[in-house]
């Protein structure tokens, strides 16, 4: 059994590429695995988020992996503030960090270019705050986006920079990439990812638009140049849309491609509108009928857990450095 920890940021409401990358294979792993999913509401605040919509969207964050199958009796769901360990481990892990690592971060770069008015020391040592959120539970494997490897890559060179300095202390994870569906594509343009902050709202499907709404944007997605219904080279666009319905629907890319041959885009995409906005009522009855008392609850219990092996971790790496234990 492996060690599996993951987490979202809790901005505005979580979108089909965070279900379809991440959380659905989080349902999947849960298992036969040991899971730990958080709320990473530190990570968030790297950008200016209003207090009173960071609170709310903590908890819808939360609502929303539950409503989507995570099942606390099998995987524990916490916030990353509820567990101060997390920023002691990333101080700790800063004077091992190397500047000219976080430099070469690409996400940094791409941030630092999206938000000009605010490049803040958190933006840039986000990475390293990924690290102990990750070392601090001996994860083995970090589900993750191929955009998001990177990062993992840094964890596992610092845990081994540690270990050299001190002794034998951190796992160095691996990264564990969903071959297929790893990253979904914005319906506005499919050369970059699917995002919550993207200039278009209709780049994205939010989880909790009106269904109507949804299948209106899969209705106006771009598409590529021809009218096959076909993926790969050449089709970003029905490779993103093709993803999407298999994913949703179980049937495989291939057979979707049958199922199209002689009809033109109109068809296809009315079809997957229909697939989207059933799954977004099905997915919004169950999200509507979770209560914020029952969030918090496990929410709670999950920090407890959680807190209990950071603790123990914290003593061993406070140990190892020669701080007072």
């Amino acid at each position: 059994m492996s060690r599996i920890f993951s987490g979202i940021q809790p901005t505005n409401n979580l979108h089909l590429g965070n279900y379809l990358g991440a959380v659905k294979n989080w349902v999947n792993l849960q298992k036969d695995n040991e899971c730990f999913f958080c709320v990473v509401d530190l990570h968030a605040i790297t950008v200016y988020q209003d207090p009173k919509v960071l609170r709310q969207n903590i908890l819808a964050a939360a609502k929303t992996y539950l409503a989507l199958g995570v099942d606390p009796k099998k995987a524990k769901i916490f916030v990353q503030s509820d567990v101060k360990e997390h920023t002691e481990l990333a101080w700790i892990l800063n004077t091992v960090a190397k500047i000219s690592e976080l430099e070469r971060m690409t996400q940094f770069k791409d941030k630092s270019i999206q938000h000009k008015s605010n490049i803040n020391v958190g933006l840039f040592d986000y990475p390293v705050l990924m690290a102990a959120d990750i070392l601090l539970y001996d994860t083995n494997l970090v589900p993750v986006g191929e955009d998001q490897k990177q990062h993992v890559e840094l964890t596992r060179v610092l845990a081994k920079q540690f270990n050299h300095l001190y002794g034998e202390t951190f796992v160095a994870p691996e990264s564990l990439v969903n071959k297929f569906g790893a990253r979904i594509m914005g319906l506005d343009d499919p050369t970059k990812k699917m995002s919550k902050s993207a200039a278009s709202a209709n780049n994205y499907v939010a989880l909790l638009d009106d269904p109507k709404v949804a299948a209106k944007k899969i209705m106006r997605a771009v598409t590529d140049s021809g009218s096959e219904i076909k993926s790969g080279s050449g089709k970003p666009a029905l490779t993103n849309l093709l993803t999407i319905y298999s994913l949703l629907s179980g049937e495989t890319v291939k057979d979707l491609e049958k199922k199209y041959i002689g009809s033109g885009y109109g068809a296809f995409k009315k079809d997957l509108s229909e697939v989207v906005e059933e799954f977004l009522k099905d997915f919004q009855k169950k999200y509507n009928n979770i209560s914020d008392a029952e969030v918090l609850k496990v929410l709670n219990t999950g920090a407890n857990h959680m807190r209990g092996l950071a603790e123990k971790k914290m003593k061993v790496v406070k140990n190892k450095i020669g701080l007072l234990v």
